[in-house]
């Protein structure tokens, strides 16, 4: 193993240091020196980048379209929607003036006093008020409506502790902000994003997602209803990895955004918001990664296959070239990310242990062997195992082997998540399966002061309303764990990040 692989913590031993150490040995990324702010890493980010195209596609797919809306926000816009700033008044970046100037004692430079802004700007947490002030010069009547934007951007949200990739104050999402003509079709949006959301998670993270709908003390400030998906990462704990909100009317009316419908009518607009962000690359590194380092799923992985020689002398690794060169272009042609590797600087000890390092899904091994026998050694990074293949047919094999590690995956994660749903009916059973980790499954009161309760003496929090069943009796009405008042049906807790 490389010197790499040697001191990485063992998940065993310590889940959030090795979480914390894999992120950075496998070059996704690491702190900058803006407290609580991170450098994505060339690695990190081509794996972002497959995200954001993947869902940019599947956006544009369902009729959305992308624009771009300004960084800093008036503070006046805040005021306009009480629910949503109070939301994030704790969290907010605040410019107050526009100008530096050379200190006069020539000690380096200064705050302009005298540049300081009549109104201060907000740097975005999130884009409701400046894009709903930019709706109403979009729409004056049904026939402008249903408007279906998304935006890729950076925002900000100031936080204490920070963690890379999980919380940090500054991160990458989309953010997707849509109007329409009725509370049906908004409803409908919301729903048809949440789904979406889900559909990748489990189709190309391999992840798989519970959905549901917050309780409304989670939901998000300024919403009506808020829908999100739930992963359970490997200790246990849930990860809220993506959401999407049904906003009523709330901003319009803040906005003033209203227009006339077909009974030529005033009213104001229906709207939603949804958004994920690089959270999800924490999300991915914690579903599917081990001791020796990522695991990658296919559909992600910027490089899905390596080839790797082995050689004694030039003339050798002439012969291994010819070979492995073919066999990447055949790949390449059936729109497989491969690289051959035939680098110099390092012995292939350590390209083995740098690319299992990195959670390349397949590895190819071409020798001296190899050449005489047409045969070539593939390794999957999903089990580790290892088989010599001929080399004629190799590339449709590796075709099928990238789905099958997908599948693999995925079916291994879920296997996972099922064996850590438990269901119990009192608050001491409760008590003592949370410290074991996992969701469960629970009656509650529908109050936000039981809720509260449970937060405050357990740390776990109701992570959504499911729409699906884990048990046979999940929708069947009984009596609240906590205070034995009457409950609609179990809920997903958890702790979570």
């Amino acid at each position: 193993m490389a010197v790499e692989l040697k001191n990485l913590t063992k998940r065993s031993e310590n889940y959030s240091q090795w979480y914390n150490e894999l992120v950075v040995k496998a070059d996704l990324a690491e702190l900058s020196a803006v407290r609580g702010c991170m450098v994505i890493k060339p690695y990190g980010y081509a794996i972002w980048e497959k995200m954001q195209h993947q869902l940019d596609t599947m956006f544009k797919e369902t009729g959305h379209v992308n624009a771009y809306f300004p960084l800093l926000i008036p503070k006046s816009f805040f005021s306009r929607e009480a629910e949503h700033v109070a939301g994030f008044a704790k969290e907010c970046a605040v410019v107050t003036h526009h100008r530096l100037k050379n200190a006069p004692d020539g000690s380096g430079v200064i705050v302009d006093p005298d540049a300081k802004l009549e109104e201060e700007l907000i740097i975005r947490p999130t884009s409701e008020t400046i894009i709903w002030n930019t709706y109403k010069n979009w729409i004056n009547s049904y026939r402008d409506l249903p408007i279906l934007c998304n935006q890729w951007a950076n925002v900000m949200r100031w936080e204490m502790r920070t963690r890379l990739f999980l919380r940090t104050s500054e991160f990458l999402w989309q953010e997707g902000h849509t109007a329409h003509a009725t509370s049906q079709e908004a409803e409908e949006e919301a729903t048809r994003i949440l789904h979406l959301y889900a559909d990748f998670a489990e189709q190309y993270m391999a992840m798989p997602v519970v959905k549901g709908v917050k309780t409304e003390n989670e939901r998000f400030a300024g919403a009506l209803e808020t829908y999100t998906i739930e992963a359970m990462m490997q200790d246990g704990k849930a990860l809220q990895s993506g959401t999407s909100h049904f906003l009523g009317q709330n901003f319009a009316k803040a906005f003033d955004v209203q227009f006339v419908n077909k009974e030529n009518k005033m009213e104001y607009v229906w709207a939603t918001s949804w958004g994920v962000s690089t959270r999800l690359m924490g999300a991915l590194v914690m579903t599917h990664s081990d001791d020796n380092g990522l695991v990658l799923p296919p559909h992600l992985a910027p490089i899905q296959v390596v080839i790797v020689p082995i050689y004694k002398n030039a003339e050798m690794l002439q012969r291994i070239d010819a070979k492995a060169n073919g066999i990447v272009s055949r790949l390449k042609a059936m729109g497989i990310s491969v690289k051959y590797d035939n680098a110099d600087n390092k012995r292939p000890g350590f390209k083995f242990a740098d690319y299992e390092l990195k959670g390349v899904p397949v590895r190819l091994v071409i020798g001296g062997r190899d050449l005489e026998n047409n045969t070539v050694e593939v390794m999957r990074r999903d089990t580790l195992e290892k088989e010599t293949r001929t080399c004629d047919g190799i590339e449709p094999y590796v075709g099928e082997l990238l789905e099958a590690i997908q599948s693999n995956i995925y079916q291994k994660a879920l296997a996972y998540r099922n064996a850590h749903i438990c269901k119990v009916d009192s608050y001491d059973e409760f008590k003592a399966n949370i410290e074991e980790g996992g969701f469960i499954m629970a009656h509650w009161d529908g109050t936000t002061e039981t809720e509260e309760r449970i937060k405050e003496e357990t740390k776990a929090t109701i992570r959504c309303i499911p729409y699906e069943n884990f048990f046979d009796d999940d929708k069947t009405p009984g009596q609240c764990m906590v205070t034995g008042k009457p409950s609609a049906r179990r809920v997903v807790f958890a702790r979570a990040y």
